[in-house]
């Protein structure tokens, strides 16, 4: 056995070494780890804030006749019956935000995330008292620039309504919603338009089961 290779077994089964290479490595480990804590620290806080503003503008947005001044949300509990009747339509509810105006009920705002044609589509949905839709807005989503963006973006159908907009005046009486029967789409964004219709029928079902 040469004498480089008896060099190499005794490092190997070296106490000392193995000790000291298990320190090196756990103390990497939490150097690390502290960095990556830090960077959390200080970026969430912005996030968070952003996400918080865009969900804010969204919920405002639904309930154009509410004056800024007495719109107030409150977000409420999320119940098993109501995330269970919105996945029945393939959406997900977030959050569900009691709405009132100057302090009367004026409905629910309920926030869901749908799938589009490239990415989750996180959208809020109004229904005021009777369960009827007040407005649709879309908080975020990763959707194909000039495709499926026009559908996040509202853009208008060939009727001149946008395409958010068109489900205004929606109810239950209307359900299902279906893209090609009582809903249209954008033209090359069928896809995009079938998600946010899961989400309006996943918003009215969860209104639904609310009581």
């Amino acid at each position: 056995m040469s004498t480089e290779t008896k060099t190499k077994e005794k490092i190997d089964l070296d106490p000392k070494y193995i000790i000291k290479l298990t320190v090196t490595l756990f103390a990497t480990c939490l150097v690390v780890a502290f960095c990556l804590g830090l960077v959390n620290g200080v970026t969430l806080p912005n996030i968070t804030a952003s996400n918080l503003a865009k969900t804010n503008a969204a919920l405002a947005k639904v309930y154009p006749e509410i004056d800024e001044a007495n719109f107030v949300s409150t977000e409420i509990e999320v119940s098993d019956d109501v995330a269970a009747a919105a996945s029945a339509y393939s959406a997900t509810v977030t959050n569900v935000y009691a709405i009132t105006d100057g302090g009367a009920e004026a409905g629910y705002a309920v926030q869901l995330d749908v799938s589009g044609s490239q990415s989750t589509i996180s959208m809020v949905v109004g229904l005021d008292t009777e369960g009827t839709v007040t407005g649709v807005s879309v908080i975020s989503s990763g959707e194909t620039s000039g495709i499926g963006t026009k559908v996040t973006g509202n853009n208008p159908l060939p009727s001149g309504v946008g395409v958010l907009d068109q489900f205004q005046g929606k109810s239950a009486a209307d359900q299902p919603l279906k893209v090609g029967g009582n809903v249209d789409a954008i033209s090359g964004a069928t896809v995009s338009s079938k998600g946010i219709t899961n989400g309006v029928n996943g918003a009215l079902a969860a209104f639904a089961a609310i009581g």
